[in-house]
């Protein structure tokens, strides 16, 4: 990591979306959040108080700002040379309650390396004023690099620890929650967007590995059109309950993409998809998708109620039928459910045969979804035969330069 450029970035960036009484006139003069660097007698001095020679990422960072203020959105303080801590010294709580926090019991616990054992004890204290929590190093748990695992803990997630391969994974961590938490305009939010944008265009061209990797990071940067784009995917590679997990996000009023709920991708194609999980899944023990959606009495729930009892009505119409979305495409896959709607294994090529005339509905579209919310189709669908579908070049895919081939 190169510290000061991406330190500086952020702290334009943090400065830029700040609320006014957040902001510290020392940090708004000289546009950075950080400190003084630390001087190479400082770190050695801290190293010889607590008796261990610093990771090397973290000593980095401390020759390059001695502390940092406001590292994501939960943390406001993170200590310096002269303050930095063994946390059973100043926090021994957190060691003598383990249990509490990741019982052995749990799934992912192992009796095997470093990382099984009780992190908090041997813990270097990296955080100074958090909300309910810590960022601390364990130099129990070094890799080849000899960069110490890295953790953040806050008792209101009731998550155990979060462990990070070093401490610059962890900064990365918590700048990418600060962008997803803020959405401030800027270098990083343009460049995410670029890559989105380029994934769009790899995934309609037949590619899946790279656009779904792009996607998931620029969704831990709060980009909701990446989880728009990716559910897409992630619902023909057979990963449904990570797709309505998604979905299910990107309705919350916080979180909707703008024009989603207008949006012919939304109200055509994954809104009937959301009644079928609705029908398959809500009950006294758990809540659908669209159920969650509605919890709340915010104007922005309003206005999604108002989309789904339009839907409603439309089910309720003796002439209501799906649409398949463009003319061409619908009467194809219309002609393929009436000669083999009873047999997946003859509709699955009359399917395939027809998807170099689908179109997309919008933008953001990428992929029959549609397809999915009809029985006949989707029993069809498998999820090998998702993927053989997703590596299809389709939509008439528009290049760089702007020419529909």
């Amino acid at each position: 990591m190169d510290w000061k450029p991406w330190l500086i970035r952020w702290s334009r960036e943090w400065i830029a979306s700040a609320k006014p009484r957040e902001l510290e006139p020392d940090t708004v003069r000289d546009g950075w959040l950080g400190y003084a660097p630390a001087t190479p007698v400082a770190v050695a001095a801290a190293e010889a108080r607590l008796g261990v020679r610093l990771p090397p990422s973290y000593r980095d960072f401390l020759l390059t700002t001695d502390g940092w203020r406001h590292a994501g959105i939960f943390v406001s303080q993170m200590r310096g040379t002269s303050s930095l801590s063994w946390l059973k010294d100043v926090e021994s709580f957190w060691a003598e309650h383990w249990d509490e926090f990741y019982a052995p019991e749990d799934d992912d616990y192992s009796d095997e390396g470093p990382e099984s054992r009780n992190p908090f004890r041997p813990a270097l204290l990296i955080s100074l004023e958090a909300d309910s929590g810590i960022l601390f190093l364990n130099p129990e748990d070094v890799n080849e690099a000899g960069e110490w695992a890295a953790y953040s803990h806050f008792t209101w997630r009731a998550e155990p620890p979060a462990r990070f391969d070093s401490f610059t994974a962890l900064m990365e961590h918590l700048y990418a929650e600060f962008h997803q938490m803020r959405h401030p305009a800027g270098e990083t939010r343009d460049t995410w967007d670029n890559k989105i944008e380029q994934a769009r265009i790899e995934a309609l061209a037949g590619q899946i590995e790279d656009p779904v990797t792009v996607l998931a990071q620029a969704q831990e940067f709060g980009r909701s059109r990446a989880g728009l784009l990716r559910a897409q995917l992630l619902l023909f590679l057979g990963q449904q309950d990570d797709a309505h997990l998604l979905l299910g996000h990107l309705l919350s009023p916080d979180a909707r993409p703008e024009s989603l709920l207008t949006d012919p991708l939304f109200t055509e194609e994954i809104l009937p998809l959301l009644f079928i999980e609705h029908d398959r899944t809500a009950g006294p023990a758990h809540k659908s998708v669209l159920q969650a959606a509605l919890i709340g009495d915010r104007p922005e729930i309003r206005e999604l109620e108002i989309v789904i009892a339009e839907h409603q009505a439309r089910l309720r119409r003796p002439d209501h039928r799906l649409s398949y979305g463009n003319r061409e495409f619908d009467s194809l896959i219309r002609a393929a459910l009436a000669r083999h709607r009873d047999e997946p294994d003859a509709l699955w090529p009359a399917v395939k045969s027809a998807l170099p005339r689908w179109r997309p509905r919008s933008s953001d579209h990428i992929a029959p979804v549609v397809l999915l919310a009809e029985p006949a189709t989707a029993a069809a669908i498998t999820p090998a035969r998702g993927r053989e579908l997703l590596s299809q070049r389709r939509g008439g895919l528009v290049h760089k330069g702007g020419d529909d081939r």
